[in-house]
């Protein structure tokens, strides 16, 4: 079994409260959940009106699904026009390893 996960570090354009914020990070969360199998939430920055921290995961069995769907998130998280795509940390654990 496979376990991928990745973090996007969002930058907030015209952005003025956290409750703008969350108009913004909101719909992405549950564009994540709709299209794709994974688990996503916002994960940081929480208290920051500009920054958001968002982050998915997958798990499959085979390692290049994993790649396949983190790639197709990414994709869909950096061409979002209401924010910029500050970075984009991903990463991969195999679940025998140790």
């Amino acid at each position: 079994m496979w376990i991928g996960w990745i973090e996007f570090d969002l930058l907030m354009g015209d952005v003025h409260s956290l409750k703008q914020k969350r108009s913004l990070v909101r719909p992405v969360v549950a564009e994540l959940r709709r299209k794709f199998p994974v688990s996503a939430a916002e994960v940081g920055h929480l208290d920051l009106h500009r920054r958001a921290l968002v982050g998915a995961s997958v798990v499959a069995a085979d390692r290049a699904h994993v790649v396949d769907v983190l790639d197709e998130i990414e994709r869909l998280v950096a061409f979002r026009p209401e924010f910029e795509l500050l970075s984009a940390h991903r990463d991969m654990l195999r679940s025998d390893e140790e």
